[in-house]
């Protein structure tokens, strides 16, 4: 079984034989309804609709294909791999409560000490008490250190402890967790830009990501969130969780396109190995 499975399939292709109008209209309202948005899918039937025509396609199979070709290349928005080749580097983990952040950090933490890399994971949700007690459990799974605080301490107090904490143990990365919700947007807004500039002071050599972690179940709403945290934030890559199960994959191309950000993981379950670099044509593969 591939590692995309699970998601939910756009069948329409094994329905049609011939490129009718009707084909077409039933394409769109399949797109649209595996979470893609009226915008992206448009954009995506037209572009289809081009190539057919160029190359005076006439089967839905060989149509098949060239969509594959189309989300593919909707989904490229830059590359889908880490940006970590200073000591410390430092992924910045955002994004609204109970979208997975904590467990996404733990299963990115484990397969980057997998691959040899030393890690420190920095607990800077320090608004709610069990992200911390959680975050400790998966350093503990993982065998790698924390840095936290009480509750309430100041998150950019705990990111400034983090990075000296990696300088002097010379760490590779450091895996920093945030708030997902503080008294209103304008306050956590603040507060994730109140860890940037600290990162910014303490390490501007540094690379540094901004990851933001959105469940795959919320669909469009997840695309809203996702915007206003790039306006905020400097969003450089999108981690998508709970691509399984009533999940619409589609969620991830209207992402890629209205963000102009690429996708780096996906996670389709709650096991260790359920979250992996994300791959634009083994997803297309599985989805059409």
């Amino acid at each position: 079984m591939g590692f995309f499975d699970k998601i939910k399939k756009i069948g329409i292709f094994s329905g049609f034989s011939q490129l009718t109008d009707d084909f077409y209209d039933e394409l769109e309202e399949s797109l649209i309804l595996a979470d893609m948005g009226m915008d992206t899918t448009m954009k995506a039937v037209d572009e289809l609709k081009k190539r057919v025509k160029e190359q005076k396609v006439k089967e839905v199979a060989q149509a098949r294909e060239i969509m594959k070709d189309v989300l593919v290349e909707m989904l490229d928005q830059g590359t889908t791999r880490l940006r970590i080749y200073t000591r410390p580097s430092i992924v910045l983990f955002i994004g609204v409560n109970g979208v997975g952040k904590t467990t996404t950090i733990g299963k990115i933490g484990a397969s980057l000490k997998a691959e040899g890399k030393t890690v420190l994971f920095a607990a800077a949700d320090t608004f709610r008490a069990a992200a911390s007690e959680q975050l400790t459990i998966w350093a503990d799974r993982c065998g790698v250190p924390i840095v936290k605080q009480g509750e309430g301490a100041d998150p950019a107090a705990v990111v400034f402890d983090s990075i000296n904490a990696a300088r002097a143990r010379k760490i590779n990365i450091v895996l920093v967790d945030t708030a997902g919700r503080l008294h209103n947007k304008q306050n956590l807004m603040n507060e994730l830009n109140k860890i940037s500039r600290v990162i910014q002071r303490e390490c501007p050599y540094a690379c540094k990501e901004v990851l933001l972690v959105l469940d795959a179940t919320t669909g469009q709403n997840g695309l809203t969130q996702a915007k206003q945290f790039k306006e905020t934030c400097g969003v450089t890559g999108i981690v998508l969780t709970k691509l399984d199960g009533t999940a619409k994959g589609g969620i991830a191309v209207a992402i890629a396109q209205e963000l102009k950000v690429p996708v780096k993981f996906a996670g389709v379950g709650e096991g260790i190995d359920d979250l992996k670099p994300f791959d634009a044509r083994e997803f297309v593969d599985a989805l059409i």
